[in-house]
């Protein structure tokens, strides 16, 4: 079943299928849950004090699908080494890393270059000559990596204006899926987007939507990743003050944790740039200057920078009373994330939501099951719940238009009161409406 037939569908909820939402929790067989028994939880869950949104590949996948195109960067890659002795020995290694990471024996392209990059340094520093193979191969997996991301970049935009279901069209699904957590009251603490792709779907749709975008790097033309932590926002003046300034709408923090297609290590002036590619376009950065984990910049006072930076970004963001983290598209196979999100999950009034399309490897069941409390993590798994069509267009809330819902039941309600007529349904809807901005979910 496509997801479109799945979205058309109405019957009972499927094997893949499952939803954990407070008290209500439906499996296979159970009837599909209607839009007002999911809608009000993740509304008030997106009114948090604090709002984090997890995006893996997911996502990128999600549209690809949608736009019946390849998606999605080549994970399972292999390094181009014609020494067979000197392959299967970084092969077993890479095997033993992803075994660590608790993705089981079979290495992604990540654990292949994170072993290469190690061993290629630790030759060269024994004047070995085959660092430069390795360092050759290096530089023609990563190569291959970002080509094949902007592939998928190049092929997503081209279907941009494509209708995808009923009278989506594929960059109304991006805009509306972003505009759904970006939208949130903007006095409360800004959204902030943490992502593991390298491509630039998320930058791509901010655009689409006319969202900001606030990150670590500064300057127009070949903006520089700082580390200072400042908290510049974006505010603007009603008219006739200049004293009171107030937050802009349509505004939220981004973090590539495993860095972007687009970012560099320029060795002259030892930073980390920008450079201004297109989204879909191609000619990068060269591959060794290529920002993508676990390449890092040689920087002798920091180990594996600025990854460094960003993950305690991402701790800093979680690890604090009354967090919550939703999560899309996201396999819960780097134990690196997963060890900060178990350590928000140790703070009471934390919560998680996983948003998944499938769980093939059973990572995600695992770690609910392993961390659930009651009313602490919720769940939606299967195309039924987590297509990305399916999200958008049944169960993800509308946040700018809240106010107007809430203040229709208020007039409702008064009118009702003058005439000396019962609430009715418009006190129903009232309370269905709980993601105002001084609800706290």
């Amino acid at each position: 079943m496509t997801e479109v037939e799945a979205t058309q569908a109405l019957g009972p909820l499927a094997e893949t299928d499952e939803l954990l939402l407070g008290e209500e929790h439906l499996r296979e067989g159970d009837p599909l849950p209607k839009r007002d028994q999911v809608e009000p939880y993740l509304a008030a869950l997106l009114q948090t004090e604090h709002l984090n949104l997890l995006v893996g590949s997911g996502l990128t996948t999600g549209l690809a699908r949608l736009a019946k195109v390849e998606g999605g960067a080549d994970m399972s890659a292999q390094l181009p080494i014609n020494d067979p002795d000197l392959k299967d020995r970084l092969e077993q290694q890479a095997k033993a890393s992803a075994a660590a990471s608790g993705r089981g024996d079979t290495p992604n392209v990540e654990d292949r270059l994170r072993v290469a990059i190690t061993a290629a340094e630790g030759l060269r520093h024994v004047g070995d000559d085959r660092a430069q193979v390795i360092e050759a191969a290096i530089s023609e997996a990563l190569d291959s990596l970002s080509t094949s991301v902007a592939a998928s970049e190049a092929a997503i935009a081209t279907k941009a204006d494509s209708v995808v279901g009923g009278d989506l069209t594929l960059r109304g699904v991006l805009m509306t899926f972003l505009g759904a957590f970006a939208g949130r009251a903007p006095t409360r603490d800004r959204l902030q987007v943490f992502t593991t792709n390298y491509d630039r779907v998320i930058e791509w749709g901010a655009e689409l939507a006319g969202f900001r975008i606030v990150d670590r790097f500064v300057g127009t033309l070949e903006p520089v990743f700082r580390s200072s932590r400042l908290e510049v926002d974006y505010h603007y003046s009603p008219p006739g003050s200049v004293r009171d300034p107030r937050h802009l709408d349509g505004v939220f923090r981004l973090t590539k944790l495993h860095g972007s297609l687009d970012w560099k290590w320029d060795s002259p002036n030892r930073r980390v740039v920008r450079t201004n590619l297109p989204f879909g376009g191609t000619g990068g950065p060269d591959p060794l200057q290529l920002l993508i984990y676990p390449n890092a910049a040689k920087d002798v006072e920091t180990t594996f920078y600025p990854y460094a930076e960003l993950f305690r970004d991402f701790s800093a963001a979680l690890c604090r009373p009354h967090s919550a983290l939703i999560t899309y598209g996201y396999g819960f196979g780097d134990d690196h994330i997963n060890r900060v999100i178990r350590d928000m999950l140790t703070i009471p009034s934390t919560h998680l939501l996983i948003i998944s399309y499938s769980d093939p490897s059973g990572r995600i069941q695992r770690f609910v099951e392993d961390h659930q409390r009651l009313g602490q993590i919720s769940l939606m798994l299967g195309p039924r719940m987590a297509g990305l069509l399916n999200l958008v267009d049944r169960w993800l809330p509308w946040p700018s238009a809240e106010f107007l819902l809430q203040r229709r039941a208020q007039i409702y309600r008064e009118r009702q009161v003058q005439l000396g007529e019962p609430a009715g349904d418009s006190a129903h809807l009232a309370e269905n409406n709980t993601s105002g901005e001084g609800a706290d979910g």
